[in-house]
C-alpha cells in the first residue's frame, strides 16, 4: 500500500512541474507594436528574442539579458 501511494504521489509530483510553462499564451500577441532596436534577450524557454518586446509578444514570462547559449 504504501508503494502504491509513493508511486501516485511522485507521478502527480513531475505531472505537475512539466506542466508549467514558461510561455502563457494568453499573452500571446502577434501584432504587438514592438521597436526594431536589437537588445538581445534570452527567454526561459531557450529561444533569443531580438529585445523584451518580441519576447513578450510571444507570451514569455521571463528572460535575461544577452543571447541564449
Amino acid at each position: 500500500m504504501k508503494i502504491i501511494i509513493l508511486t501516485i504521489t511522485t507521478l502527480l509530483l513531475l505531472s505537475c512541474s512539466e506542466s508549467s510553462s514558461c510561455v502563457d499564451e494568453s499573452l500571446v500577441e502577434q501584432n504587438k507594436a514592438c521597436t526594431k532596436e536589437y537588445r538581445p534577450v534570452c527567454g526561459c524557454d531557450g529561444v533569443t528574442y531580438g529585445n523584451n518586446c518580441l519576447a513578450e509578444g510571444a507570451g514569455v514570462t521571463l528572460w535575461t539579458e544577452g543571447s541564449c547559449n
